[in-house]
């Protein structure tokens, strides 16, 4: 028997899951008012978020040109600052802006991660284009075609995300902030559906990001800006394709040398529902605390137990801390904590820091706050149990907790009761709770920036779903200039 030589060099037809995103992403008419009002506060949400994180110098060193003081013609503004880049390094820009303090909202499944992360690449791209075609005396984007772009890429990612763990195999989520950034970004700089397949292929073959970042004992500030780089290469891939770049059929299913094969040990993508307007009808927001999702609800529970344990913090003898399988697996740590991103990826911390303040704010994960030895002391008097009906009940389709609880044990006999949260505030069990909150956080996060003339109008604005989708995308980014 002769021993196979060669291989055979015709080329497939393209997989059926790029297919899938680039139908959806092409074609789909998404028809749900309830997706476009989440959508709205998604966005006001997550530019507070990146008004706040502003006012961190670790974050502030990143933003900018490559090359200080280049000019682009047309370029990409980056809200609250006064850069005009490049909408590739704009992607980047606004990526890092939004997750920098880990106070966007969230997607909880199998696998994890923060669909507003993808407002990089979406006003990166609308706002360089709508400059573009004034110049040429076309219409500009508006921002219900920003909208429109976040349903999408929100699905894209969530959708992914129910049953694909790729935090399972070592890698991160932004994989699938890259994927569904690529596609919308084609699109929106005027892809057609064979286009979106060609640049799709190039995400999934793309190297994908470890997560080594995000754990002890490595972890670190890359964590803050790993979206910003997976929108500005989505970005990349896009504008690469729109060049004339050819795609790979066969990215996720060639033998040996396919997605599947490296990286899924063989295995395929799930796809366990049809595409829609789900995940942002479903999305979490972080509202009250910034802290690692899993550790919402913990927290809630520390604040709750705040006013009683605030003046016998020296009598404690132990903390129990009953939580879920994905928090004990990402956020549960003992030993130091090197640096902000170290300890807001901490569960013991932000529950010490919630017990002894009565509150969690991004100024506590720094130097100056984690230096309090109260900190330290509580650490090592917590015991962290899982519930497996918390863990269950997380990955409950119908439910999505993401439960927590927490009882306090004195050294004189004595104890709290066990005080229980399952789902936090930003969930959407609670959005009535949350909304009005949720509206006021954008407010606080807005007066670290503005004045309360352009508050006034920004609130104004994002409270007008007809006047927001209405709005031309260069005159919304013009207005969030600094």
């Amino acid at each position: 028997m002769t021993a196979h030589t060669a291989d055979l060099n015709v080329r497939p037809a393209p997989d059926k899951e790029l297919v899938t995103i680039a139908d959806y992403v092409t074609h789909f008419e998404i028809q749900s008012e309830l997706a476009y009002s989440t959508a709205r506060y998604c966005l006001m949400d997550a530019l507070g978020c990146g008004f706040l994180a502003l006012q961190y110098p670790a974050c502030q060193k990143l933003l900018g040109p490559i090359v200080t003081g280049t000019t682009v013609p047309h370029g990409a503004r980056v809200p609250g600052t006064d850069f005009v880049l490049d909408p590739i390094q704009a992607a980047f820009n606004i990526g890092t802006l939004v997750r920098w303090l880990d106070f966007n909202d969230t997607w909880l499944a199998a696998e994890w991660g923060h669909p507003s992360d993808n407002l990089g690449a979406i006003l990166a791209v609308t706002d360089f284009e709508s400059r573009a075609r004034l110049a040429q005396g076309k219409k500009p984007f508006i921002m219900r075609d920003v909208l429109t772009a976040m349903i999408r890429a929100y699905e894209i990612q969530g959708v992914l995300a129910l049953e694909n763990s790729f935090n399972r195999l070592g890698l991160d989520h932004v994989v699938l902030v890259k994927v569904a950034s690529t596609a919308v970004a084609t699109y929106l700089l005027g892809g057609n559906r064979d286009s979106v397949i060609n640049a799709l292929s190039h995400a999934w073959i793309d190297g994908q990001s470890l997560r080594t970042y995000r754990h002890a004992p490595n972890t670190g500030s890359r964590k803050s800006w790993a979206a910003g780089d997976a929108t500005s290469r989505a970005v990349r891939l896009a504008w690469l394709v729109m060049q004339g770049e050819p795609g790979y059929p066969s990215a996720l299913t060639a033998k040996k040398w396919g997605f599947n094969d490296v990286t899924l040990q063989g295995k395929s993508l799930q796809f366990p529902q049809a595409f829609g307007s789900y995940v942002m009808e479903n999305i979490l927001f972080k509202i009250s605390y910034p802290a690692e999702f899993h550790a919402q609800t913990a927290v809630e529970c520390a604040v709750t137990l705040h006013p009683l344990v605030r003046d016998r913090l020296k009598d404690i003898e132990k903390i129990v801390l009953i939580t879920h399988e994905s928090a004990i697996r990402i956020i549960s740590k003992t030993g130091p904590l090197h640096n902000p991103a170290d300890r807001d990826h901490c569960l013991q911390y932000m529950v010490a820091m919630g017990l002894i303040h009565g509150d969690l704010k991004a100024e506590y994960y720094e130097n100056d706050f984690a230096k309090d030895p109260r900190i330290d002391d509580l650490r090592e008097k917590m015991h962290v149990q899982e519930n497996i009906q918390f863990s269950k009940d997380y990955l409950d389709a119908s439910k999505r907790s993401i439960a927590n609880a927490m009882q306090i044990y004195f050294k004189d006999g004595t104890h709290t009761d066990t005080i229980q949260v399952d789902y936090p505030i930003g969930h959407k069990r609670r959005r009535d709770e949350g909304v009005p909150l949720l509206i006021q956080k954008f407010e606080n996060n807005a007066k670290s920036l503005f004045d309360t003339h352009k508050i006034a109008a920004l609130k104004t604005l994002f409270l007008s779903q007809e006047t927001l989708e209405n709005t031309p995308v260069n005159e919304l980014m013009d207005l969030l200039s600094h």
